[in-house]
């Protein structure tokens, strides 16, 4: 893929810190890029996932915790921090060509995820407030897969008026359709939307339902986060797509609650499964597939004001990926 300037600049998560052992490399792959991932003196490293000799996965060898170095599986090469070659076994009094150095990435770890930037960066990672909180506790939920554009499924997490109809009895409710005016405004720092008051039957999973209050964000691109009030209770979820190929994506939630401590992460987990397994064929569905800027492609509402000022905002970067 020749991916768009912003896209590659920006920082995506391929893994989480869990799944990425400190004894063996691991596979992932962003923007049709198969990359290979492995620790390092307590560095993770982001590489092409080849060996230049006769092209197999690097992913598939073995780490040495003791040299530093990352052998390929077909011939033995071993490949050090820097991804020089430094040991051919079938030649090991010859110095490896200097050409033999697997092509890196920038990598990082922050917020239980592993992040890889394909080209210069242009920020850092995105903010996750409730993170360093002891205040909040921290569930991780997905990777949800999703054959749909990155733009696709942010949209779909800023939307509030599909909660009665695509999540009937857990976030919405058919007889409480109707939403209030609200506001959406493009700032320095994306897109902000605040006080969205909707009805829910089971907003959190607890079983009671209430009117709730929304504030949403979209950070990046493909980053976005809401937090919703209920009461002095704070539910975040803060949710950043990695763009796998130009129409498969995976969705990370991060879940951030200042209550609820004794409710166990795995049921939070379930509901929030359950939720995202009733977007998917929606998402999926949508046609065209990439998202139109052009707002006179589709129809539009003061219910949309979100989505509205997202495809303005996308139009104002000069994003291109995933939309029309």
């Amino acid at each position: 893929m020749s991916p768009d300037p912003l896209l590659s600049a920006d920082w995506f998560p391929v893994a989480s810190s869990e799944q990425l052992a400190h004894d063996k490399p691991l596979a992932a792959r962003l923007l049709g890029e198969d990359l290979v991932l492995w620790r390092n003196a307590g560095r993770v490293l982001a590489w092409r996932d080849l060996c230049l000799h006769r092209g197999a996965r690097l992913s598939m060898g073995q780490i040495d915790p003791g040299e530093g170095t990352l052998a390929c599986p077909y011939h033995g090469w071993r490949y050090d921090a820097g991804g020089a070659c430094v040991h051919i076994p079938a030649h090991p009094e010859q110095q490896p060509p200097a050409r033999a150095a697997a092509k890196s990435y920038r990598a990082k770890e922050e917020h239980g995820l592993i992040w890889v930037c394909l080209g210069q960066p242009a920020s850092d990672i995105p903010a996750f407030t409730e993170w360093r909180d002891a205040s909040y506790r921290k569930i991780l939920c997905g990777p949800y897969s999703m054959n749909a554009a990155g733009p696709r499924l942010i949209e779909n997490f800023l939307d509030v008026a599909h909660f009665p109809f695509v999540h009937e009895a857990y976030l919405g409710d058919r007889a409480h359709a109707a939403l209030p005016d609200y506001e959406a405004e493009i700032t320095a720092g994306g897109v902000i939307a605040r006080d969205i008051r909707v009805w829910q039957p089971d907003p959190d999973g607890t079983g009671v339902g209430s009117f709730v209050s929304y504030t949403y964000q979209a950070l990046r691109p493909l980053t976005a986060r809401f937090t919703k009030h209920n009461s002095g209770h704070e539910f975040t979820i803060f949710l950043t797509v990695t763009p796998v190929e130009a129409t498969r994506s995976l969705a990370w939630m991060w879940v951030a609650m200042n209550y609820a401590f004794d409710v166990p992460a795995a049921d939070i987990r379930a509901f929030q499964d359950q939720i995202v397994a009733q977007d998917v064929p929606i998402v999926e569905s949508q046609r065209p597939e990439a998202l139109p800027l052009d707002l006179q492609v589709e129809l539009h509402l003061r219910s949309d004001r979100t989505a509205i000022a997202y495809r303005r905002w996308l139009a104002e970067l000069g994003w291109t990926f995933g939309v029309a």
